[in-house]
């Protein structure tokens, strides 16, 4: 096949790269994007490049924010003493859409995975634990909100080790959501129900 544009065929290559996307997505993509106005394709661009010079990680609790710390750190409406420890910054997206949590947040930014080489100093254990020392705001509940994986669950007992010393209730969200689903995919509803019904570890 000859190639009649070069740039487009960049472009292509370049979206193809995300994931779930295919090559002829890519392609239907971009010739999407040639039928756009400039100011619109400008304005995605704009927005894609601010995601890497603009966007930070909260210095409280890494969630992905524009001000450190992250507005939920800073509202005096949140629950201070309880922190949901979460994966990733797209499970605090999930668990804020049921309006069930008025607690804080802690995001490890991974977990636990031996075959992946990711061991506990890889994920931010350590900064959960400095939250939970602190004397200033006492935490008395921690709820483990991670993937029901196994290396969800290997993170989870882990954490359950390291805080035992301390005096704070260790709380999972309750059993109910399938093995190997991950929290993103899973419908409100039942992710509240997780939330109501949750145990103690």
């Amino acid at each position: 096949m000859q190639i009649t544009s070069e740039t487009l065929e960049r472009a292509i290559e370049e979206l193809a790269k995300l994931p779930g996307m295919g090559r002829k997505t890519a392609q239907r993509l971009a010739m999407h994007l040639l039928k756009r106005e400039k100011a619109e394709v400008h304005r995605l661009a704009d927005a894609i490049k601010d995601l890497k010079e603009k966007i930070l990680y909260c210095e409280s609790c890494f969630n992905v924010t524009d001000h450190s710390p992250c507005s939920i750190c800073r509202s005096p409406k949140r629950d201070q003493s309880v922190i949901c420890v979460v994966e990733d910054t797209r499970d605090v997206y999930v668990i804020e859409k049921t309006g069930e949590f008025r607690g804080m947040y802690h995001v490890l930014g991974g977990v636990i995975s031996p075959l992946d080489s990711i061991g506990p100093d890889d994920v931010r254990i350590k900064e959960l634990v400095s939250r939970v020392n602190k004397q200033d705001a006492p935490v008395q509940e921690i709820i483990l909100a991670l993937n029901p994986d196994a290396e969800g669950e290997a993170t989870s007992f882990y954490i359950n080790k390291l805080l035992k010393p301390f005096d704070v209730r260790i709380t999972r969200i309750a059993h109910g959501i399938p093995m190997g689903t991950e929290l993103e995919f899973i419908d409100e509803a039942t992710l509240s129900r997780a939330f109501n019904g949750r145990n103690t570890f």
